[in-house]
C-alpha cells in the first residue's frame, strides 16, 4: 500500500497562475483577503487576518490535501481528529490517555458539515476552524465581530488550538498576536503569500488568564527537576534511567554519565524522528535496557520530554564520538513521511529549545553542527550501510533554521553562474522542491510514497553527468558494488540538503557540479530558479594526494595511556582526490575518545575524555558529515 505525500497549498492554487508563469513574475497575496477567509469571516464574525495568523502558526498556509500531521490535523487550520488521536494516544500508553481535544468533532457539530469534508475541503476546514474560535469567544465572555479588535480573541485563539497544556495555548496565542503585529510572509512556488502587520491591543489582562492556568499546573510539577530549556517552553522531566542490568559491571544502560560540557565538549545538536508516537518515544526512553537521548518533542502543541541532563551522553546517534560531543532531540513523526507530516507547533517548539541550548553551550547554528541523523557518519565503513536516515528528505531545514533566527540564506548571495572553485550553499527552497523519493522505508509495516515526484523536499538529486537521465552518483558506503544511489527514502548516496556547503567542480548551462563523495556531481541549477547560491565567504580545503576521511577524530595510538583502550582510526573507503576540494565547517574538531566501560563512574580510569594531538577538520564531504586530518590538505 503506498500513502500519498501532498503538499499543496490552496492559496496558491487558488490563483489559478502556472508554477513557471509565478516564478518569472513573482505575483504577491494578501492572504487575509483571500475569498475563503473572508467567507468565514464573515459567517462567524471572526476578523480574517486572526484566522490567517492562526493558519499559518498551525500549518504555513498549506492543505496537505487531506493528508494528516503526526498528531491528526487535518486542512490549513489543522483541525484534530480528536477521536482518532484518542485511541492512537490510549492504544500507545495501555490506558486512557486524557489530554486530546477534538476540534474536528467541535467544527462538525457546530457547522452541521461532515467530517470528511472539514478534513479535504479547505473553504469548509476554513469554516470549521472560524465556528470552534468564534465559540471559545462567547465562552471567554467577548464579542465577535469580523472588525473587531484581534487582542480581544487572544483566550480564543489559545482554546481553539487544539493543544491541551496551558502553557503550550498561550506559546500558540502570543505566537499568532506576534505574527499579527509584525506580519507573516512566505514564497511558494514562485507566489509570495502575505499578511500585512496589523494593529493589535493589549493582551495584558487576557494573557493573565492562561498564566493563571499555567501557574495551578506549575504546582503538580517537581521544583527539582533539573529542566534545561528556555523559560515558558513547556518542558517536563521524564528521566531516563541509568541501572547496571547484571553483575557484569560492563552491562548497564541507557546512556553514560558525563561532566559535559567540560569533557567531552558539546558541538553538536543531532535532529532525530520517533518513527513512533509521542507516548510510545516515552516509553522507549524509560526502558533501562534501551537507549536514551535528551529530549523528545510532540507532534501535536510541541510539548518536550526532557530525559537526560546535558552532562550526561545518551545513545542516540550510532557513532560513539558524535554521541559524546551531542545532544540528541527526537520529534515525533515518521521520515518517510507518507502518512503524516510534521507540524509547525512542533517546529516552532523545538527551535526555541536548540536556540537555547546552543547559545548556552556555544555550539555553532549551522548545518554542519545542527545536523539530521541521517548526517551522522558510520564510524568505520562496515557500519555506513546500517546507518540511520532520519528526519528524512521531508523535514523543512529552510524553515526550522528561519526559526532559529539563522535563515540559511545569511552570508550567501544569488549570482547568475557559478565557477569553479566558488563555495556555494544548497538552497532548493522546500514547497515546489520537486524530487523523486520512490518505495518503501524499513518500518514493519513499512511505510512507503507514492512513486514519482514529491512537491516538497529538502534536497536536490546528484547525477553523473549533465542530464537528468543520467544515473544518480555512487556511494561506495552504501553501495559498494558501484551501482549508482537508488531513489528509495533511505538512500542519501546521491543528496545534497538544504543548507550543505559544497565546492563548484564545473558548470554546463543549467547544471553545476560539485565535489561529493570524491567525485564530480551534477545538479540542476537553473539561472531561473536557481537551487544554490554562492557563499560570500567560507573555508575550503584541497587535497594534497589521494586521502581517505573518517566518521570520528579519534586519537592517535599514543595518546592511550594502555594500548588496550586504542580504538583506532579507521578510514573509510572513500576516496578524497588530489586537487579535489571540499568546504571546512570546523577546524576547532575536538581529538578525543570519551572512555566510559563501566557502570560505576567512580571506577578507576574509567569516565575520563583521552585527547589526542593529531588535527581534524570537519567537512561536508557527502550527504553526512565527515572528518579529515588536517596534514592531508592545505586550507585556501
Amino acid at each position: 500500500m503506498t500513502h500519498p505525500l501532498s503538499r499543496r497549498n490552496f492559496l496558491v492554487a487558488a490563483l489559478a497562475v502556472p508554477v513557471a508563469a509565478a516564478a518569472t513574475a513573482a505575483p504577491a497575496l494578501a492572504v487575509d483577503q483571500h475569498d475563503q477567509f473572508t467567507a468565514a469571516s464573515t459567517k462567524y464574525g471572526v476578523p480574517a487576518s486572526v484566522l490567517a495568523a492562526i493558519s499559518y502558526g498551525q500549518t504555513r498556509w498549506e492543505d496537505h490535501a487531506g493528508v494528516p500531521s503526526t498528531s491528526l490535523g487535518y486542512g490549513p487550520m489543522h483541525l484534530v481528529d480528536g477521536a482518532a488521536a484518542q485511541a492512537q494516544r490510549d492504544a500507545a500508553a495501555g490506558k486512557h490517555a486524557a489530554g486530546v481535544i477534538d476540534t474536528l468533532g467541535q467544527a462538525a457539530t457546530l457547522t452541521g458539515l461532515s467530517k470528511d469534508e472539514l478534513r479535504t475541503d479547505t473553504a469548509a476546514n476554513i469554516m470549521g476552524a472560524a465556528a470552534v474560535v468564534a465559540a471559545a469567544q462567547r465562552e471567554a465572555g467577548h464579542a465577535v465581530g469580523a472588525h473587531t479588535d484581534p487582542a480581544t480573541w487572544y483566550v480564543a485563539i489559545a482554546s481553539a488550538s487544539g493543544f491541551s497544556a496551558a502553557a503550550s495555548q498561550r506559546g500558540f496565542a502570543d505566537d499568532v498576536i506576534s505574527d499579527l503585529r509584525a506580519g507573516a510572509s512566505k514564497t511558494t512556488s514562485g507566489v509570495q503569500l502575505k499578511l500585512q502587520a496589523t494593529k493589535v491591543g493589549s493582551v495584558t489582562s487576557q494573557r493573565a488568564v492562561l498564566t493563571k492556568r499555567m501557574d495551578t499546573a506549575a504546582k503538580q510539577a517537581a521544583p527539582t527537576d533539573p529542566i534545561d530549556a528556555p523559560k515558558g517552553l513547556p518542558v517536563e522531566w521524564v528521566p531516563a534511567p541509568y541501572e547496571q542490568l547484571s553483575s557484569d559491571p560492563g552491562n548497564y544502560g541507557n546512556h553514560d554519565l558525563g561532566n559535559r560540557p567540560v569533557a567531552p565538549a558539546l558541538n553538536t545538536i543531532v535532529i532525530h524522528d520517533t518513527e513512533c508516537s509521542y507516548d510510545e518515544a516515552l516509553k522507549l526512553v524509560q526502558m533501562p535496557t534501551y537507549l536514551a537521548w535528551n529530549y523528545t518533542v510532540r507532534s501535536s502543541d510541541g510539548t518536550i520530554a526532557q530525559h537526560l541532563e546535558a552532562k550526561d551522553v545518551g545513545w542516540h546517534a550510532g557513532n560513539w564520538y558524535v554521541n559524546a560531543h551531542s545532544i540528541g532531540v527526537e520529534h515525533e513523526g515518521y521520515a518517510t513521511a507518507g502518512p503524516t507530516w510534521f507540524t509547525e507547533a512542533m517546529y516552532r517548539k523545538s527551535a526555541r529549545l536548540i536556540s537555547y541550548l546552543c547559545k548556552k553551550y556555544d555550539i555553532p547554528v549551522d548545518r554542519a553542527h545542527i545536523i539530521g541523523h541521517d548526517q551522522v557518519p558510520a564510524t568505520t565503513t562496515g557500519g555506513i550501510k546500517s546507518m540511520h536516515w532520519d528526519p528524512g528528505p521531508f523535514w523543512d531545514w529552510e524553515h526550522y533554521f528561519e526559526l532559529l533566527g539563522a535563515p540559511l540564506v545569511r552570508g550567501t548571495r544569488g549570482i547568475s553562474r557559478f565557477s569553479a572553485g566558488d563555495m556555494i550553499r544548497i538552497l532548493p527552497g522546500f514547497e515546489g522542491n520537486e524530487q523523486i523519493v520512490t518505495g518503501c522505508d524499513d518500518n514493519n509495516p513499512p511505510i512507503c510514497v507514492v512513486d514519482g515526484p514529491q512537491p516538497a523536499a529538502n534536497f536536490v538529486a546528484l547525477h553523473q553527468q549533465p542530464d537528468d537521465s543520467s544515473p544518480l552518483v555512487a556511494d561506495i558506503g552504501l553501495h559498494p558494488s558501484g551501482a549508482p544511489s537508488g531513489t528509495g527514502p533511505s538512500d542519501v548516496g546521491a543528496r545534497a540538503a538544504a543548507g550543505e556547503d559544497y565546492v563548484v567542480a564545473d558548470v554546463d548551462g543549467d547544471w553545476t557540479a560539485i565535489w561529493y563523495l570524491g567525485q564530480k556531481s551534477w545538479f540542476h541549477n537553473p539561472a531561473k530558479s536557481p537551487t544554490a547560491r554562492l557563499l560570500k565567504k567560507g573555508m575550503k580545503a584541497t587535497a594534497k594526494t589521494d586521502v581517505v576521511v573518517y566518521g570520528r577524530a579519534y586519537p592517535e595510538s599514543s595518546a592511550y595511556p594502555d594500548p588496550s583502550w586504542d580504538q583506532g582510526v579507521s578510514a573509510f573507503s572513500y576516496t578524497w582526490g588530489a586537487g579535489q576540494e571540499y568546504v571546512v565547517a570546523d577546524t576547532n574538531v575536538p581529538t578525543d575518545y570519551y572512555k566510559a566501560w563501566y557502570y560505576d563512574i567512580n571506577t578507576p580510569n574509567d569516565h575520563i575524555d583521552i585527547v589526542g594531538k593529531t588535527k581534524y577538520y570537519l567537512v561536508y564531504f557527502g550527504h553526512r558529515v565527515m572528518y579529515v586530518q588536517a596534514d592531508d590538505v592545505t586550507l585556501t
